[in-house]
C-alpha cells in the first residue's frame, strides 16, 4: 500500500499534469504520453507540431512525416526527475520508412517509462513480502501520407499498457495494471507558394501544424466506475525559416497545446465528449500551454551540420505553473545524428528546486536513403 502511494505522488511529480487535474487525485491516466520524446524539440522549448521533421514527428505531429523520404531511426534516454534520485527514466524508439507503393510513410514507436522497483507490504504490516518493478510503455503505429502538394495528414495506432503494481491493493479487486488503446490524427500545412504582407515571401519557408492525440477510452486498473481519462491533446504549431543561406538556417518554432479532459464530476467524460465539452471552463486561454524556440544550423547538408537551440515553456499558475526555459544542441554528419537539450528552472524565483530542474535528455539517430521535400529549415541529409 505504501508502495503505491509513492507512485501515486512521483506521477504528480511528473509535471505534466494541470493543477486543476492532479488537485483530484492525479487520476489522470497515463502521464508519460504527453512528455516531449526527442532532445531536437526537448531544445527548442519543447516546441515540435510545425516544424516535425524527423522520427519524433510520430509525437508531435504525424502529418509531418508526409513531407519525408528515406528511412530513419532515432533513440532517445532521460533520467526523469534527477534530483529526487528515484531510478526514473524514460526512453523512446522511434522508426520512419517510406514506401513508394504507399506513396507515404510508415512509422512505429515505443515509448518506455520506469518507475524503478517497490517494496510490497500488507496494508496494515510493514513487513517486506517482496518486491515488483512499476512501468508505463506504449506501442504505436503509423501512417503519413500527402493529400496534396502542399498538405500532409498522418494517423497513428496505439497500444497502451500500465504496470503500478502486480498484485490487488487491500480489498480492491484490479491488480494495478492496466490496458488500453489509443489514436492520433496530425495534419500539416507547408506551402510551395506564400507570400505574406509585411513579413515577405514565406515560401518553402513557413508550416503550420494540427496533431490531436490520445483519442481513445478509459484506463482501468480497478474497474470501470473508477477509469481515468487518457490524457487526450490538441497541440498546435507553426515553424518559420527566419534566415537560409548556404551554410546558415535560423528558425523560429511558436506551440500552444491543451488538455482535452473534462472532470468537473466524479466520474470523467469520454473522450469523444470531452474534446468539446473542456472548452466550457473559465477562462480558456489560461489553460493553454505556450511554447516557443530557436535553432541556428550551420554547415552543408547530407555532410557536416551543427545546431544551438533555445526555448521557453509557459504554463498558467492556475493549471500547473510550469515555466522553463530549455537550451540544446546537435550535431549531424553523414547519416548520424546526436542531440541533447537541457531543462532549467533556476532562472525563475522560487523555482531551484522544481522537479524538473536540470532534466536532461540524449537523442541518437541514423537516417539514409532520402530527401525533406518543402520541409522549413536545411535538409538534414535524411
Amino acid at each position: 500500500m505504501k508502495s503505491l502511494i509513492k507512485l501515486v505522488m512521483i506521477v504528480v511529480f511528473l509535471g505534466v499534469l494541470p493543477k486543476e487535474i492532479y488537485a483530484q487525485g492525479g487520476e489522470t491516466a497515463v502521464p508519460f504520453l504527453l512528455l516531449a520524446p526527442d532532445s531536437r524539440a526537448g531544445g527548442m522549448g519543447e516546441s515540435g507540431a510545425g516544424l516535425a521533421d524527423n522520427s519524433a514527428a510520430i509525437f508531435w505531429n504525424p502529418g509531418g512525416i508526409a513531407f519525408l523520404t528515406g528511412k530513419e531511426v532515432s533513440i532517445t534516454h532521460s533520467n526523469w526527475l534527477p534530483q529526487f534520485n528515484l531510478d526514473l527514466f524514460y526512453d523512446y524508439l522511434s522508426y520512419r520508412q517510406y514506401v513508394e507503393s504507399l506513396s507515404g510513410s510508415i512509422t512505429a514507436s515505443i515509448t518506455y517509462f520506469n518507475f524503478g522497483e517497490f517494496v510490497r507490504t500488507g496494508p496494515d504490516n510493514p513487513t517486506p513480502l517482496g518486491t515488483f518493478n512499476a512501468f508505463n510503455a506504449a506501442f504505436t503505429l503509423g501512417y503519413a501520407t500527402k493529400i496534396s502538394d502542399n498538405m500532409g495528414l498522418g494517423f497513428n495506432f496505439r497500444f497502451i499498457h500500465s504496470r503500478l503494481s502486480d498484485q490487488p491493493t487491500a480489498q480492491e479487486q484490479g491488480r494495478g495494471t492496466a490496458t488500453s488503446i489509443s489514436f492520433d490524427i496530425g495534419w500539416m500545412w507547408r506551402p510551395e507558394n506564400f507570400d505574406v504582407p509585411l513579413l515577405g515571401d514565406l515560401s518553402k519557408r513557413f508550416s503550420l501544424g494540427i496533431n490531436l492525440s490520445n483519442l481513445g477510452p478509459k484506463l482501468n486498473y480497478i474497474d470501470q466506475a473508477q477509469a481515468d481519462p487518457l490524457p487526450t491533446n490538441l497541440r498546435v504549431g507553426m515553424a518559420i525559416q527566419l534566415f537560409h543561406n548556404d551554410f546558415n538556417s535560423l528558425i523560429y518554432t511558436f506551440d500552444m497545446s491543451k488538455l482535452l479532459v473534462d472532470r468537473d464530476s466524479t466520474e470523467a467524460e469520454d473522450f469523444y465528449k470531452a474534446i468539446f465539452t473542456s472548452w466550457s471552463k473559465k477562462p480558456v486561454f489560461r489553460s493553454i500551454d505556450y511554447s516557443m524556440g530557436v535553432e541556428y544550423t550551420y554547415g552543408t547538408p547530407g555532410d557536416f551540420l551543427f545546431s544551438l537551440r533555445t526555448g521557453f515553456f509557459y504554463e498558467d499558475p492556475s493549471f500547473g505553473n510550469r515555466k522553463f526555459v530549455t537550451f540544446g544542441a546537435g550535431i549531424r554528419y553523414d547519416v548520424y545524428g546526436f542531440d541533447f537539450s537541457y531543462i532549467t528552472t533556476s532562472v525563475f524565483k522560487g523555482s531551484e528546486n522544481n522537479p524538473l530542474n536540470n532534466t536532461l535528455r540524449f537523442s541518437v539517430s541514423i537516417g539514409w536513403g532520402g530527401i525533406q521535400n518543402q520541409s522549413v529549415g536545411l535538409p538534414r541529409g535524411i
